[in-house]
């Protein structure tokens, strides 16, 4: 047995006797409507998350949380384990495929690994630099009838794709042309398309798990980093770094997913209850995130130390244009579906910019 299964095996095992070592269940044969209703307990559904307490998935979670109960009337709670609680991005992953919990956050950057596909939002400078038409696209039914196949072969369900934020790089220096990347090692999710992305622009893109990045920073392991502004700042990543740079090349990009056996399972009226809600929370999400990113870029200059530099349309398409081959990588791995995905985000961005 593998390190992994065993972690998952035990962890498993920890779910199952807390789902069954809550007592006994009363005797219900005589109990009125009203008895049952009052003795029944409310279902739980798990939802783990790839951030910590205060991020933008936890806001997405904490409201989902309240509208689920709110739907509901109550027989629904949904528990939010923030990152960490149940292990890493990949291994939340592993715990939606096996059934250990519900629901969860999968960046495109880790998912990646396993859906090919969703490899498609971590290339740089596909989507539209309006947030709002990206929410569009990203919402898209003709997109998430395009991406359920690939969902569903892992096991997966999709429920959502939420943008987070541009990704903004930060070091100690500013990154304003690909030589200012030379020999620059970079933090990055473990995604192929990532790392040859940055491969491209000379850097030295360097793999590390989010809880680890901080010390990195901090010990010289890594020079800089790439994440949504609210994110450099409540893991403090800015304290280590003097210059963040936007390119506005990438949105990061997530996406809320069930285990696709649980979600299958569902009752028919408790299915269209998770898709009403997260058809209402699309905008809800979007303006959100957007505040986060510009209450926190505040905090960021505020705190002093820090410098933010936005680069010109001349500088983006410098980079615009050595990110240019990594889709035939892309392309590579995917193929026909992979081609067709990126033509319908152009066609959609088209539609929506209109």
């Amino acid at each position: 047995m593998t390190r992994s299964t065993r972690w998952l095996s035990g962890l498993t095992m920890a779910f199952a006797l807390g789902m069954t070592g809550c007592g006994d269940s009363p005797d219900t044969a005589d109990m009125t409507d009203e008895e049952l209703a009052a003795a029944r307990e409310p279902t739980t559904w798990r939802f783990a998350l790839e951030e910590v307490d205060g991020s933008v998935q936890d806001a997405y979670a904490q409201e989902f949380k309240r509208r689920i109960a709110e739907a509901s009337d109550g027989d629904i709670n949904v528990e939010v384990y923030p990152y960490g609680s149940l292990g890493t991005s990949s291994q939340i992953t592993e715990l939606l495929q096996n059934g250990a919990i519900e629901l969860g956050f999968a960046s495109a950057g880790h998912l990646g690994d396993i859906i090919p596909e969703v490899g498609a939002f971590t290339l740089h400078f596909l989507l539209s630099e309006d947030e709002e038409v990206n929410r569009q696209v990203l919402a898209d039914e003709r997109l998430h009838s395009l991406l359920s196949g690939p969902f569903s072969d892992e096991d997966l369900h999709l429920l959502s794709m939420v943008q987070e934020g541009w990704m903004v790089w930060s070091g100690n220096k500013e990154l304003r042309s690909p030589e200012d990347f030379k020999d620059f090692r970079i933090r990055t999710m473990t995604s192929p398309i990532l790392v040859e992305s940055y491969k491209a622009y000379g850097a030295n893109p360097t793999p590390t798990p989010y809880s680890e990045v901080y010390s990195g920073l901090q010990l010289g392991q890594i020079d800089g980093q790439v994440n949504p502004i609210f994110a450099i700042e409540e893991m403090s990543f800015y304290e280590e770094q003097d210059v963040l740079t936007s390119a506005r090349h990438e949105q990061f990009i997530a996406a809320v997913v069930a285990g696709h056996g649980w979600y299958n399972r569902l009752p028919q009226e408790q299915r269209d209850m998770v898709d009403q809600v997260r058809d209402d929370m699309v905008e809800w999400i979007d303006k959100e995130q957007i505040r986060y990113n510009e209450e926190r870029l505040q905090r960021i200059l505020d705190a002093g130390g820090t410098e933010y530099v936005e680069l010109t349309e001349a500088e983006r398409d410098v980079f615009r244009e050595a990110s240019r081959d990594v889709r035939n990588i892309y392309l590579e791995d995917t193929g026909d579906v992979g081609q067709e995905i990126l033509d319908l985000i152009a066609a959609l961005i088209e539609e929506y910019e209109g």
